[in-house]
C-alpha cells in the first residue's frame, strides 16, 4: 500500500466509518460462531470490532508490520502473517471468514479465486464468508496510486464465490460498498 493509503487505514476517520457504518451493513445479523479468521487484517482496524463480536478471531496478512499494530490494538486475536490464497490452517477450522476491504488489494483473478477456494475450505459445514469491498471510483483509483487497486465486480464475485463451493450466496451493492 503506499504512505497515504496506510496512514488512512489506521486513521481515527477510517476506525469509525468501520464501527459506524461497514461492520453492522456487512454482518447484519450474521452469527460468527466459535472461530473467525480474518483475512487481509492489516493494522487491525476491524479486529478489535469482530473481537467483540466472535468467541475467537485469528487474523492473517501478509504485511507482519501490519500486524504489529493489529497486535497493539487488541490483544483478544491471533495475528499470523500468512497469504490468503495458501492458508496454513486445516480443514474445516473456522466458523467464520471475514475479509473486509481486502480483495482489491490482490492482484488478478486467479488468485481471488484461490483466496476464496481457500476461505470455503478451512470453513466449517454451514460456516459463512462475509465481507466488504469499495466499488470502482475515479477518487479510489486515485487514492490507490502506487499500490495494488483492482475493484472487484459484483457479478463476477458472485460467480467465483459459487465457484470456490459456496453454496448461497448472497451479495449487494448499493452505493460505494460491495
Amino acid at each position: 500500500m503506499n504512505r497515504l493509503h496506510t496512514w488512512y487505514c489506521q486513521s481515527t476517520h477510517w476506525h469509525r466509518e468501520v464501527r459506524d457504518t461497514l461492520l453492522d451493513w456487512t454482518l447484519g445479523d450474521t452469527d460468527l460462531g466459535d472461530g473467525l479468521l480474518e483475512i487481509g487484517a492489516g493494522p487491525g482496524v476491524v479486529t478489535p470490532l469482530l473481537a467483540a463480536r466472535a468467541a475467537s478471531v485469528t487474523s492473517i496478512d501478509r504485511d507482519v508490520s501490519a500486524l504489529v499494530a493489529l497486535r497493539a490494538r487488541t490483544a483478544h486475536a491471533r495475528a499470523i502473517g500468512a497469504d490468503a490464497t495458501r492458508l496454513p490452517f486445516g480443514d474445516c477450522r473456522f466458523s467464520t471468514v471475514a475479509a473486509f476491504t481486502m480483495l482489491h488489494h490482490v492482484a488478478g483473478r486467479t488468485p481471488k479465486r484461490r483466496l476464496l477456494r481457500e476461505a470455503w475450505r478451512v470453513l466449517q459445514p454451514g460456516g459463512a464468508f462475509v465481507g466488504c469491498d469499495a466499488t470502482d471510483s475515479l477518487a479510489l483509483r486515485l487514492f490507490h496510486m502506487g499500490d495494488t487497486f483492482e475493484p472487484v465486480d459484483p457479478d463476477q464475485l458472485a460467480c467465483d464465490l459459487a465457484s470456490a463451493g459456496f453454496a448461497q450466496v448472497k451479495h449487494r451493492a448499493p452505493g460505494h460498498h460491495l
